[in-house]
């Protein structure tokens, strides 16, 4: 499956870089429009279905910063720029990568293999929750630590704490720390074994010693339960009790 993306830089060479990694990979991207401005992409994402803008930051008329503000459907955003300073103001806008110029086509490849694993995710069947009896969950996952790839036992793991674009991962010997965001870790982990509580806490059904009104505990640790999370935490209780 190919994803559409559009290009906006100002900078021709810069334009016409990202054009050719882009034709590079043809069976992965199509290039629906390489903008020059972030006015004339503003056109282009009204009218076509884009699934990812590679973005430049410092443009005339408005920044790709501005840009990523004032639109309501956002595809996945790469931010470009010569600028390391953008990252952080990115990284809170939810922007998917970051590619500091000058930018090779292995960093490139390294970003595209990133983005399509999440809009796959996004595009696969929901139904995770309605395997075949027959089909076992994932007994583990591996996480990013560093450089290297930690196998984590699912049965292991007591709670994920996540902050901004990192991930703690609690388990019963040791603690994880992974560059990723929350809700990418969440996707991996069976839905009848883990449950969202609030927008910093994943927890294990089977590692909850106490549900409060506002709280459960794990161990130690008193998690709140977000108020946008208690509808879906009490049902969730209340299924696995029937079962």
């Amino acid at each position: 499956m190919k994803y559409n993306c559009v290009i906006v830089d100002d900078e021709p060479l810069a334009r016409n870089l990202m054009t050719e990694y882009v034709r590079k990979v043809p069976t992965l991207l199509n290039l629906v429009e390489a903008c020059s401005s972030p006015l004339a992409a503003l056109e282009v994402l009204r009218n076509n279905n884009v699934d990812i803008l590679f973005l430049d930051v410092q443009m005339p008329e408005i920044t790709g910063i501005s840009l990523l503000k004032v639109l309501q459907k956002k595809p996945l955003v790469v931010l470009t720029t010569a600028y390391s300073e953008y990252a952080l103001e990115g990284y809170e806008l939810d922007v998917a990568d970051y590619l500091l110029k000058p930018i090779t086509f292995e960093r490139f490849l390294r970003t595209v293999d990133k983005l399509i694993q999440r809009l796959e995710a996004r595009t696969t069947p929901a139904a995770v929750p309605e395997r075949a009896p027959s089909e076992p969950s994932p007994a583990f996952v591996f996480v990013k630590d560093g450089t290297k790839l930690v196998k984590v036992r699912l049965d292991d793991i007591l709670y994920v704490e996540g902050l901004k674009d990192y991930v703690t991962i609690h388990t019963r010997t040791q603690k994880v720390i992974s560059l990723q965001r929350l809700k990418a870790l969440e996707e991996q982990l069976p839905a009848d074994k883990f449950i969202r509580i609030h927008n910093s806490y994943i927890v294990a059904l089977d590692a909850i010693e106490v549900i409060h009104k506002g709280d459960v505990q794990i161990g130690q640790a008193v998690l709140p339960i977000g108020e946008t999370y208690k509808k879906a935490f009490k049902e969730f209780i209340d299924r696995n009790q029937m079962q």
